[in-house]
């Protein structure tokens, strides 16, 4: 199906970039918001917003087949006062502006999807949460989930369709938590964190943009959707997957207190590693979406065939300079 435009708020991105390279060969034009201006790529260009006032911006809003919501400080830091006020206000303000915008609209974007986390769900190793059974946790990250999205659906857009998409971890080679934790692997420090069995819910960034273009066109689907692989995994069983996609036979397991120091050394906070994510992506699975890596040694494979390649390519370009 061909698409007219495609709205990315804050896609200059790792996900904004995944999300404008897959829908720029199903759309007419797709538009990133972002603070900074960048040259245009071919139907992928970029208007600059502050993500705090209504200005020239709201103007490419009209009409859009997808507004996608992507704002936010990243929350690999430390939890301090500013920080906190910052990893708020960064995804608050841009939502409540978006809402504010597309409510003062005739021809309003016929999607408004807004990236929240998996990670609003409690610690869970007993069962799987989902979008129907699912109990929210506790704690700084939760608050953040559940104020975020309550300033995402208080927004009165009758027509404009809404999904708070909770996102797990996602998976591609250019940038986000896979590189991090494969380098870990390189180092040879690729075993199990703290006890290794907490969960991880992830997604490949191939079902995270093709399950947003598969809500795109299910018009029926509409609230809380949870976008994660349909089989989540245990901490040591992933961070093994990845040292067997990369034929790395031993990696030094981490223990929680070891995980305590380097967090406060490198400015970051364990709950990222430890929380056990047990998540299952009920309305998608319900509705028919098929993912493409479903299971997590198949992606690990795709990701590190991928490499392999991008590594090759880069090779022949530095022979022929």
């Amino acid at each position: 199906m061909k698409y007219g435009k495609i709205i990315l708020a804050g896609g200059n991105g790792y996900l904004g970039g995944v999300l404008a390279q897959y829908f720029s060969s199903l759309a007419d034009e797709v538009i990133i918001l972002a603070r900074k201006p960048q040259a245009k790529t071919g139907n992928i260009k970029t208007l600059v917003w502050d993500g705090k006032t209504i200005d020239e911006w709201s103007q490419s809003l009209k009409g859009a087949d997808l507004l996608v919501n992507l704002c936010g400080k990243n929350v690999n830091c430390r939890y301090t006062e500013k920080n906190k006020k910052e990893i708020f206000d960064s995804r608050l303000i841009p939502t409540h502006l978006l809402g504010k915008a597309i409510e003062e609209m005739e021809n309003p974007p016929k999607l408004w999807i807004n990236i929240t986390s998996a990670t609003i769900y409690r610690h869970a190793e007993d069962h799987s949460q989902d979008e129907l059974t699912g109990e929210i946790g506790e704690g700084f990250s939760i608050e953040v989930c559940k104020a975020w999205e309550n300033n995402f659906f208080e927004t009165n857009t009758p027509n404009t369709r809404k999904i708070a998409l909770r996102m797990g971890i996602v998976l591609g080679i250019k940038d986000g938590a896979f590189p991090r934790l494969l380098n870990l692997v390189k180092l040879g420090m690729g075993g199990k964190q703290g006890n290794g069995e907490q969960y991880v819910s992830w997604v490949h960034e191939l079902d995270a943009a093709g399950s947003i273009e598969w809500l795109l066109n299910h018009n029926e689907i509409e609230g809380i959707i949870n976008c994660t692989a349909p089989e989540p995994i245990k901490n040591h069983l992933f961070m093994h997957s990845i040292r067997k996609a990369y034929g790395i036979s031993f990696g030094l397991p981490a223990p929680a207190w070891l995980l305590a120091i380097g967090a406060k050394i490198i400015g970051t906070e364990t709950e990222l590693i430890l929380k056990s994510r047990w998540v299952k992506p009920a309305v998608l699975l319900n509705s028919g979406f098929d993912f493409k890596y479903g299971k997590i040694d198949e992606a690990m494979s795709a990701l590190s065939a991928k490499q392999k390649d991008q590594n090759k390519r880069q090779g022949a370009v530095s022979r022929v300079r």
